[in-house]
């Protein structure tokens, strides 16, 4: 077990070191991938349900939290994902059902009172749960970093996570011009509108595993 172990975490420092012959392109499609998973720009009606009654430096908290958390959890599951599921007995199917499921239950929330009510007394957990995870490091964003890790190695990926997290919290930062913008009522009817989108996606996420899962 223990020399498994080694023998893992020197894999890990040898692509650490590897630069592929074709970094430049790796990196460019890594990231698109992400970004274009991710869906920061989507989001920010969601995240603007999710925040708008906050105070402007609470919001800041949030997105910092957010962003700092879901690259964590991009980056853990991107060098260790098979085997953290693999640990637990958990194929990635299974958890594109999970994953789906608390995405559905975030829209259903966001369309029937346009707010996530489930929040502790300390406000900046929001950032942790959904706006983190699902909402940034979903299923299929956790996905995409497994694919890149195996296909491109431990640099791009790492890489293509701190670019697409970056400009993910620099779209954070302008929810208050884009609500300014749209007013109370846009908002809530944009919100309402993307969080039937997020539904569907969910669907997508459920039907998708349940295909597979049963498929093998």
């Amino acid at each position: 077990m223990l020399n498994d172990f080694t023998i893992y975490f020197f894999q890990i420092f040898q692509d650490l070191l590897r630069i592929p012959n074709t970094f430049q392109s790796d990196i460019v499609t890594a990231v698109i991938a992400l970004f274009v998973v991710i869906d920061p720009i989507g989001n920010i009606p969601v995240f603007i349900a999710l925040t708008n009654k906050l105070e402007k430096e609470e919001q800041k908290t949030v997105s910092k939290t957010a962003i700092i958390t879901a690259a964590a959890l991009l980056l853990l599951f991107g060098v260790a994902g098979t085997q953290i599921l693999g640990l637990f007995g958990i194929t990635i199917f299974s958890f594109m059902i999970a994953g789906g499921t608390l995405l559905f239950i975030i829209a259903i929330e966001l369309l029937t009172y346009g707010e996530w009510r489930f929040v502790s007394k300390v406000k900046e957990d929001i950032g942790v749960v959904p706006i983190a995870f699902p909402l940034l490091a979903g299923p299929g964003s956790i996905t995409a970093v497994i694919i890149s890790y195996q296909t491109s190695g431990f640099l791009i990926t790492f890489l293509s996570i701190i670019i697409v997290m970056t400009i993910t919290y620099v779209i954070l930062r302008m929810v208050n011009p884009i609500y300014k913008v749209l007013g109370n009522r846009g908002s809530m009817i944009v919100s309402r509108v993307f969080a039937v989108i997020i539904a569907a996606i969910a669907v997508e996420y459920i039907v998708e595993g349940i295909k597979n899962l049963f498929a093998t």
